[in-house]
């Protein structure tokens, strides 16, 4: 297996398909990755943004070129020395249009009957399949035309000899049922993903499953055109430990690695995989940039708001599921509350057993039925707990404690203050030794919002006086009954400064109804949403507030600038494989999904590094750290061509120890002859003296910054970091 020493993720899309992504060859060669990093390429939803609605896992997704684009594509890495890694998603298969779906429509159409009827997590002794479509609770406007029964855009088959009668009568003979779209969560009879109907789960545990839904990316890597493999929601299958054994014994020289989401000390379970997609390592390299003397409510606030949202959404989405393991003889109100006090995301019986007592010790629940891996209402309890975390806490709670939400991150812990240096380089450390070919990431198509907001809002940990007089100060034109949004609102606005009030507004509406508190998906409050678009919009309007925002603004933008200078390049020279997630090479305003799908203008970004390597190459003035976003273009491509080009210097990990009054803001670790020197740059530093008497306890021998080209003369940061608030060494 040829490990990746870089990856590069491209959302490719209908709009941006596989022979516009075959354009990036050049472009990725030069900033240094191995490998080109792709979202879901089999066949999805028709004009689907994001791939993972998959409709035919059987063919290459037309919309993006179809087979021959991808050895197109292929072709064009491999002409410029790159490999591929694929992201697959064995969990579900898109229903949102079933007629694209050809299995979930011969399905529809002959019920048990079908040859794909065991494709699917189906309850078929819970009755005909309900499909919650209907805009109500009524069949009036159901329709028989062109020999299938529909409603306004829904198309639906019709069993061979139930045509004839009125739509209500030729409705009631099929094997599925259309019901108000309300009513599915309580009455759903197919697994799902996560409170999602319209991607119904897979069977994969089936060996017949799982050939026929693989045939086409095990045809990749047999052929040799896929070099990795990324596994998304390993927690959605019946016995993810089983699968992954099975696709490893199918692509054993294949780098692999699974979306598992870990929470705090949670280890990787002993999978055949190279590791995770990178949130933990997210979690530890942002947390380096927080004050860890921020802190301003009692920790357990958080514990109890994510305790209360996962026993709201188990209560509120998912009673098709408790009513499932009900009909298996569990108790659903047991059930509930063991699965809401999980504090990790799922268990692998028997792997992961001490979570599953640990929930039973908090609520004086035992079920030992839970304790056996062979017993189905165990299995499917599994996969309902990371359900529940998922909504309760990722899509719940993190939008409505909103503290410091530069913490509010996917695999994090929003209570936390921060990480210290002895603890990231302990758990670098660890890494090293038991997941060394990991991928490490800051920004993915799932997180909260973009690297270099966060940056920018993890300033505010160090200033958080000047904080609460600015937004005091704000109040009074702009209110809000919710203050835990309004906390969220103002964070927001200041960390992704200057951004277009559109993309604002469609962010606040999916936060606060995410939030499930003024408004919610639901039951949208209009008054409320309405009322915030009107606050953003006399936030922006030319005046005394906007000009106090943008103030505020620009003061904190050189921090956030250093934070995110020296989190990106901890990330990318810390153990494991780093991910540069499309378009973060310059700096990158994105919130969550799907703004942070945005087009890319990879146009500038070629452009801009042409210039770069240019000025080094004649000896010109390095760009500075400014509004381009040069600056961090620099940083990702000389070490990202640092560790491709010299592998050897990234074999080890040591800590390199400050000295001084500021060392406490310093972060220093050598690789074996690489050494990145980070800083959280302390607001007012510069009137405290600067970096006086702090220096590097520097490892002996001659060191050049790869970053400028100079010579290390001196172990003072006051003379390292006179061009950066970041360097990376290398030994001569």
């Amino acid at each position: 297996m040829s490990t990746p020493t870089g990856t590069y993720r491209v959302q490719v899309r209908p709009d941006f398909g596989l022979d516009a992504a075959a354009g990036l060859a050049g472009y990725l060669r030069a900033i240094g990755v191995s490998h080109f990093y792709s979202a879901p390429l089999l066949a999805a939803t028709p004009g689907s943004p994001h791939g993972y609605d998959v409709v035919d896992p059987r063919v290459v997704n037309p919309e993006l070129g179809g087979a021959a684009a991808l050895d197109r594509l292929v072709a064009a890495l491999r002409a410029h020395g790159l490999g591929l890694v694929v992201d697959i998603v064995p969990n579900h298969m898109g229903l949102f249009q079933p007629a694209a779906n050809p299995m979930w429509w011969d399905v529809l159409a002959k019920g048990r009957g079908s040859e794909y009827a065991d494709w699917f997590d189906i309850d078929w002794d819970a009755g005909p399949l309900v499909v919650p479509v209907l805009g109500s609770p009524s069949l009036d406007d159901l329709k028989v035309e062109e020999g299938e029964l529909r409603y306004y855009e829904h198309r639906f088959p019709i069993a061979a000899g139930t045509g004839d009668g009125t739509p209500q009568e030729v409705h009631e003979r099929q094997h599925y049922r259309l019901v108000y779209w309300r009513e599915g969560n309580e009455r759903l009879n197919y697994r799902r993903f996560f409170a999602v109907t319209e991607l119904a789960g897979l069977r994969v545990e089936d060996p017949a499953v799982f050939a026929a839904t693989h045939t086409e990316i095990l045809r990749w890597v047999r052929e040799g055109l896929a070099d990795g493999i990324r596994v998304d929601h390993p927690d959605g299958l019946r016995d993810p430990g089983g699968y992954l054994t099975r696709l490893r014994e199918h692509a054993p020289d294949t780098w692999l690695l699974v979306e598992k989401i870990l929470e705090r000390g949670e280890p990787l379970p002993p999978w055949p995989v190279d590791g995770t997609t990178g949130y933990e390592a997210l979690a530890e390299v942002g947390g380096l940039f927080i004050d860890p003397g921020f802190s301003d409510e009692p920790d357990s606030s958080w514990a109890d708001e994510a305790l209360a949202q996962k026993r709201d959404v188990t209560r509120r989405l998912f009673g098709a599921e408790l009513n499932r393991l009900a009909r298996l003889g569990g108790d659903k109100a047991d059930l509930s509350e063991l699965a809401a006090n999980f504090a990790v995301y799922r268990t692998y019986l028997p792997y992961g057993v001490e979570h599953l007592e640990a929930a039973e010790q908090r609520t004086n629940i035992r079920i030992p039925r839970l304790h056996d891996p062979d017993d189905e209402l165990a299995q499917r309890f599994q996969q309902l707990t990371g359900a529940v975390m998922a909504k309760g806490v990722e899509d719940t709670a993190m939008y409505r404690w909103n503290r410091l939400v530069a913490l509010n991150e996917v695999g994090g812990d929003p209570s936390r203050a921060g990480v210290g240096p002895a603890e990231f380089h302990a758990a670098q450390q660890r890494r090293l030794r038991e997941w060394p070919d990991t991928m490490t990431t800051l920004s993915t198509h799932d997180t909260k919002r973009g690297e270099d907001v966060r940056a920018r809002i993890a300033v505010l940990s160090e200033v958080p006086g000047e904080w609460a007089a600015a937004v005091g100060s704000w109040r009074g034109a702009v209110t809000f009954d919710d203050p835990s949004f309004e906390a969220l609102f103002w964070q927001t606005i200041v960390g992704a400064w200057p951004i277009e009030e559109e993309r604002l507004r469609l962010y606040f509406t999916k936060a606060a109804r995410e939030a499930n508190r003024s408004t919610s998906w639901d039951e949208p409050d209009e008054a409320f949403e309405a009322a915030v678009g009107a606050s953003l919009a006399r936030v922006l309007a030319e005046g005394d507030l906007r000009d106090s925002v943008h103030d505020f603004a620009s003061r904190i933008t050189p921090y956030g600038w250093s934070n995110a200078l020296g989190q990106k390049l901890v990330q990318l020279t810390m153990p494991g494989v780093p991910d540069v997630y499309q378009g973060t090479e310059l700096w990158e305003n994105s919130l969550v999904d799907p703004d942070n799908r945005r087009p890319v203008d990879f146009a500038e970004r070629l452009d801009l590094l042409a210039a770069l390597d240019a000025a080094a190459a004649g000896g010109h003035p390095l760009p500075p750290v400014d509004v381009s976003g040069a600056a961090k273009l620099l940083v990702v491509s000389r070490a990202l061509r640092l560790r491709r080009d010299r592998p050897g210097l990234f074999t080890g990990y040591r800590p390199v120890a400050a000295t001084g009054a500021a060392a406490g803001h310093v972060v220093a670790f050598d690789r074996g002859g690489a050494l990145s020197v980070a800083t959280r740059l302390p607001v007012g530093l510069e009137a405290a003296g600067g970096w006086d008497d702090t220096a590097l306890e520097l490892p002996a021998g001659e060191w050049t910054d790869a970053l400028t080209g100079r010579r290390a003369t001196s172990p003072a940061l006051a003379g390292l970091l006179a061009s950066y608030p970041v360097a990376l060494l290398v030994k001569d």
